[in-house]
């Protein structure tokens, strides 16, 4: 059961315990101090026309960025700004070369849980409210040496701080679902990552699909950050206005993976028209930039672009500005101690797994009701199940094949049921799994888990009312042992049919792909299962024992009759025959009953397991 406590907390009417000069008081709280330097920072990847030969993404970028100092990495589509915040943010793997150091450390778990990164697509579940959101992000990576009160306290000082007080009880929402403003959801994403009060933050493009005004009130608010709260900010920007554009204490501007300059923004403009290229009439200095970083010059116009760009890449490789950062990157800085600005309290995890079990558990109730509990799902089991009792109703064992084809009926529905429900899990909470499982949130085993039992409810409530209706209907037989017998081996059946489902999706982690895939298995199962072809040929009838449909449909079978049960003979004779004699049963055999279900149990927690190890690569870096 998840912690009252936390319920309490995740409340959307909970009421302001902070004020505002508590709220700015928690931001101008010392910083633990983060300088961060690059030297040389080279990436490669492999052509996609041949695997032996390498595209240089970055090359040899360097820079520094120290406390109180807000960078802007600018440039082209296609120049390197995210790849490059990716890999200073400790997120990129493959062929990295070069140095990147956090006070003169390289990046480590303990670096990680002082660095907050904000990415360009505002990952959120959208139905949680904006307070909730931040309550649960805040339970979850906030540590135990905080009371559950204060860190609800350091939730509404963001709430404060970002300007969310009017909309904290809207929900996020999505493309689908109406929430929040686009710049809401960004102050939403960008709150997340501030509540850990980190000491470097990183944003890439941050002002995206945003108006001038939101642009400049998200901006201004990290430039607060810097100033105020002595942190360290990074940023990928395409086109700042030019309001922006004089915020940025630094600039960095790249061109297909090269440095054009990297220093004061304030100097940017002062120092190209030192190289023959100046602006002729009012701009603004971002425009002006870009046009240099794509080869045009407005001085002249007929100069080639490529010309342009190694012209400047030489120069700035030749100038004084990077000798003094190369000085300024090798040089030690022996006031740094990691151990002094690093604070000690940040382990491997900030909560144990039963609290990350209860926060996550609850987290998903809330955000998947909606969907479990929706009147779509309900209407289609109960149309299926009223349709099939209609079809048959009052069966009797005079027509044995009719009552075995709604035990198969019965085994094909809720094979596919779940497994549909299943499959889309995993694929559709990728981004979100992957964002969280990087900056160190939780455990994959307390994430799984509690996915997997917050879906319980639903995929149990279903199939029993379903198994209610179509059992009184067809008139089966009307003994309790008989009843629960048949629940309990389609209850079962479903479990494992989910767990099949969240296996699929997990390893194929495309939604369309994974559809496809697990269908064409499920329906390979249920021709396999003993209905349709009694004689299956040997050399494919071993799949028989790895299928879900063999096993549930022999146990549907035997929950109703025994081999010596008796009915009336088909044809014009007079007499009884025993069920075990039907061609159909007599070829499934009601016999071995405890290994069917222990095959159905092996199953059962084989799919998870799969499904668990199959997601232990989201959200982890892959180095080479």
């Amino acid at each position: 059961m998840a912690d009252p406590d936390i319920e309490s907390h995740t409340n959307p009417t909970i009421t302001n315990t902070t004020d505002s000069s508590e709220a700015a008081a928690f931001f101008r709280e010392e910083n633990r101090p983060l300088t961060l330097k690059f030297h040389k920072v080279v990436y490669n990847i492999k052509s996609k026309k041949s695997n032996s030969e390498e595209k240089a993404i970055l090359k040899g970028i360097s820079g520094v960025v120290r406390p109180g100092e807000m960078l802007a990495m600018m440039g082209p589509s296609g120049s390197g700004k995210t790849t490059l915040l990716t890999a200073i943010g400790g997120r990129l793997g493959g062929r990295l070369e070069g140095t990147i150091s956090y006070n003169n450390k390289p990046f480590s778990n303990k670096i990680k849980r002082n660095i907050g990164f904000v990415t360009q697509d505002d990952i959120l579940l959208p139905h949680l409210t904006v307070t909730e959101t931040l309550v649960f992000t805040a339970l979850l990576r906030l540590p135990n040496a905080l009371t559950k009160h204060q860190k609800l306290a350091h939730a509404e000082a963001v709430l404060s701080q970002l300007g969310l007080v009017k909309c904290k009880n809207s929900v996020v929402g999505d493309q689908r679902l109406r929430g929040v403003s686009g710049g809401e959801r960004k102050r939403v994403s960008i709150g997340q990552e501030m509540l850990i009060n980190p000491s470097l933050l990183f944003l890439d493009e941050p002002t995206s699909g945003l108006d001038s005004t939101t642009a400049q009130r998200i901006v201004s608010t990290l430039w607060e950050l810097t100033h105020n709260g002595g942190k360290t900010v990074v940023m990928t920007i395409h086109q700042p206005s030019s309001r922006l554009f004089y915020m940025f204490h630094k600039i960095l501007l790249l061109s297909e993976g090269n440095t054009m300059y990297f220093g004061k923004g304030s100097e940017a403009m002062d120092y190209f028209s030192t190289l023959g290229y100046s602006v002729s009439v009012p701009m603004n200095p971002s425009d002006f930039l870009l046009d240099l970083a794509n080869g045009l010059s407005m001085n002249d116009p007929e100069e080639e672009a490529t010309m342009i760009k190694e012209k400047l890449v030489s120069c700035y490789k030749n100038s004084d500005m990077a000798e003094n950062l190369e000085l300024e990157v090798k040089e030690s800085d022996e006031h740094l101690d990691e151990d002094a600005t690093i604070n000690k309290r940040f382990e491997r995890w900030s909560t144990t797994w039963w609290q990350q079990f209860c926060v996550l558990l609850n987290r998903g109730i809330k955000e998947r009701k909606h969907e479990s509990f929706s009147g779509l799902k309900i209407a289609q089991v109960l149309a299926v199940a009223f349709i099939s009792g209609l079809l048959w109703w009052q069966s009797d064992d005079a027509h044995l094949q009719d009552k075995i084809g709604l035990f198969y009926f019965s085994s094909s529905f809720w094979g596919f049921f779940p497994l549909l429900q299943a499959i889309s899990t995993f694929p559709r909470e990728r981004m979100i799994l992957e964002k969280e499982r990087s900056s160190g949130m939780y455990r994959l085993s307390s994430y799984f888990i509690s996915r997997t039992i917050s879906d319980l409810p639903m995929e149990l409530i279903l199939p029993t009312v379903f198994i209610v209706i179509v059992y009184g209907m067809a008139g089966l037989k009307r003994t309790a042992t008989n009843f629960f017998s048949t629940l309990f081996c389609q209850l079962l059946s479903v479990l494992v049919s989910q767990g099949f489902g969240l296996a699929v999706g997990a390893l194929v982690l495309d939604q369309t792909s994974a559809t496809t895939l697990g269908s064409v298995i499920m329906l390979c199962f249920l021709l396999t299962s003993g209905y349709f072809v009694q004689h299956v040929p040997r050399f494919i009838a071993w799949t028989k024992y790895i299928s879900i449909g063999t096993y549930t449909y022999k146990l549907l079978l035997m929950s109703q009759y025994k081999a010596t049960d008796t009915y009336l003979c088909p044809g014009h004779g007079v007499g009884v025959c025993e069920v075990g004699e039907f061609p159909a049963i007599k070829q499934m055999g009601l016999h071995g009953k405890i290994t069917a279900i222990l095959a159905l149990m092996a199953m059962l927690v084989g799919y998870r397991l799969v499904a668990y190890i199959a997601l232990m690569r989201i959200g982890v870096i892959k180095k080479e």
